[in-house]
């Protein structure tokens, strides 16, 4: 059973909170008995961490969710240049490691796409490698999607990110048959060497725990072990 997820996208508005939101549903949903948390490592400008807080009730503070924030809505060294701070990952990690510690399981929501500056010198995907942190990426249903995970999964491999799967996010909605052409999941798998654990069908409603869980329950859980036997 893994104790940390992190998850990624290919890059901003992939789908990485709805994906954050459904499997944070589906582990309140069947697993009440066990505690969990949820963490965005660093945020620039309002926006996932305030979204956990009103939609969860989290008993975590604003700080062990979101070590690191910055006002300005920008990458994470540009912004925090603005302010004449730091990036200062230790601060991430202690928090990290000290909520992985207290907690049966943690997701983690990355910021931006896989390749997004987290430092000057560091991506996300280097901060997942070096890190270990077994890491999932979202991937956008549209035209131009195979070759987006073709490539993230390339650079999730140079940076040696544990790539555990991918899964496919309908950011609007399409036909089944448009899903089928932009994103066929044989293929992205043979390309890829990387199973795909699902699709997320377009959620115009991310209040709705219970639809949220049902979602997640579809995706391939077993691969991720996120699923314990439930009597």
């Amino acid at each position: 059973m893994l104790n940390a997820l992190l998850i990624t996208g290919t890059d901003t508005e992939a789908g990485k909170t709805v994906l954050t939101t459904t499997l944070a549903a589906y582990w309140q949903k069947y697993y009440p008995q066990r505690s969990w948390g949820i963490m965005k490592p660093i945020q620039s400008g309002i926006g996932d961490r305030e979204w956990y807080q009103q939609l969860f009730a989290l008993e975590q503070s604003a700080e062990e969710i979101t070590p690191l924030y910055f006002q300005a809505p920008l990458a994470p060294p540009i912004a925090a240049a603005r302010e004449n701070r730091q990036v200062d990952l230790a601060v991430v990690w202690q928090t990290l490691s000290e909520l992985r510690s207290r907690r049966d399981f943690v997701l983690i929501e990355a910021l931006g796409g896989l390749g997004s500056p987290i430092t000057d010198e560091l991506t996300v995907a280097d901060l997942a490698g070096k890190w270990r942190l077994p890491t999932v990426l979202v991937v956008p249903v549209r035209l131009g999607a195979i070759a987006q995970a073709v490539a993230n999964v390339a650079l999730a491999r140079q940076t040696r990110v544990n790539l555990k799967g991918i899964v496919l996010n309908c950011i609007q909605s399409y036909s089944d048959a448009e899903i089928a052409d932009w994103t066929p999941p044989d293929l992205i798998q043979s390309l890829t060497n990387t199973p795909v654990l699902g699709c997320l069908p377009y959620l115009d409603n991310l209040n709705d725990l219970d639809k949220l869980a049902q979602v997640a329950s579809n995706l391939d859980l077993e691969t991720l072990q996120l699923s314990y036997r439930r009597d």
